[in-house]
């Protein structure tokens, strides 16, 4: 599997009561499906698989690959602290035919390079699916460095990684020691330092709500390599990419769904939703952003 293009990790509805909204659910995966988004992603952070149960993952994973089909790639999640769960979860994917796991550091226990390593080989031989690696010490406490990808890089089924690490370091360690391991933007306002690297694709929450402009600062840097077009986009793009990183990311997210006219409820405990406020200044950016964009793919010259 390659991975090029614009990989969603979707939002997961909730209903009132605090359940996951499987109808909502669908609506979300079909709105990606039209927007022509490359590949969807369930059971990343943005997610929430962090607050839902082994049962409720399982469950959300089968009825999104009923819900897509073939029609676009499937990537499940295999995140968890224990191997022997993150191994179910990828047992579960191929089960269910997904195209592909992302593989993660296990949360909290802080595994050296050579341990993490173990643990992401222990997974691909469960599951044999193309793995995308999810490269996020902020949330997992490790940073994947170069000892982990000499030994991970051995397998055929490590053909990409998403890299949230936000250090320029390793996307360049990345790029100069281990081409073979696909590059694909986890950090979202480098994303045109990455497409420069080389990476073909872009794992990016906020597409969610705004697939069309982040497709269409992949298509200026990597399709139509017009870095001028592509540095315009981006800075259209930088206010909702700080916005996103004021400390409620997927309160965010879910909330930037719900001005495009998606239902997706609140988000699970400790997490607490948008203030009136907050949602007032994501729909200024998102407005703004959504004019700008549009202005710079109609036709003004930026080669």
């Amino acid at each position: 599997m390659k991975f090029e293009g614009i990989y969603t990790p979707a939002i997961t509805p909730l209903t009132a009561d605090g359940e996951i909204d499987r109808q909502a659910f669908a609506a979300v995966l079909e709105s990606l499906i039209e927007a022509r988004v490359h590949g969807i992603i369930v059971g990343g952070s943005t997610g929430e698989y962090y607050a839902q149960s082994s049962e409720e993952r399982f469950e959300l994973a089968a009825y999104a690959k009923d819900v897509i089909g073939n029609r676009l790639p499937l990537i499940i999640g295999t995140g968890a602290t224990r191997t022997e769960d993150s191994v179910e979860y990828a047992k579960s994917a191929r089960a269910i035919g997904a195209d592909a796991i992302l593989v993660s550091s296990p949360p909290y226990a802080l595994p050296t390079e050579r341990e993490n390593a173990v643990h992401a080989l222990t997974i691909d031989r469960a599951a044999n699916l193309p793995i995308m690696l999810y490269n996020y010490p902020a949330r997992m406490g490790v940073v994947m460095r170069e000892e982990y990808f000499s030994r991970v890089g051995k397998s055929k089924n490590v053909v990409a990684i998403k890299e949230s690490s936000g250090d320029m370091a390793n996307l360049h360690l990345l790029a100069r020691k281990f081409p073979h391991i696909a590059l694909s933007c986890g950090w979202d306002d480098q994303a045109l330092e990455f497409f420069a690297w080389g990476a073909k694709s872009w794992v990016c929450a906020g597409s969610n709500f705004l697939p069309r402009e982040h497709v269409a600062l992949y298509e200026a840097c990597v399709i139509e390599k017009n870095f001028d077009k592509g540095r315009a986009i981006m800075t259209a793009m930088l206010p909702l990419m700080d916005f996103l990183e004021t400390g409620k990311f997927v309160q965010s997210i879910k909330h930037g769904c719900e001005i495009i006219g998606l239902k997706t409820g609140s988000v699970r405990a400790p997490l607490r939703p948008l203030n009136s406020d907050e949602k007032r200044t994501l729909q200024t950016v998102v407005t703004t952003l959504k004019r700008t964009v549009a202005q710079i793919t109609a036709g003004a010259n930026h080669a």
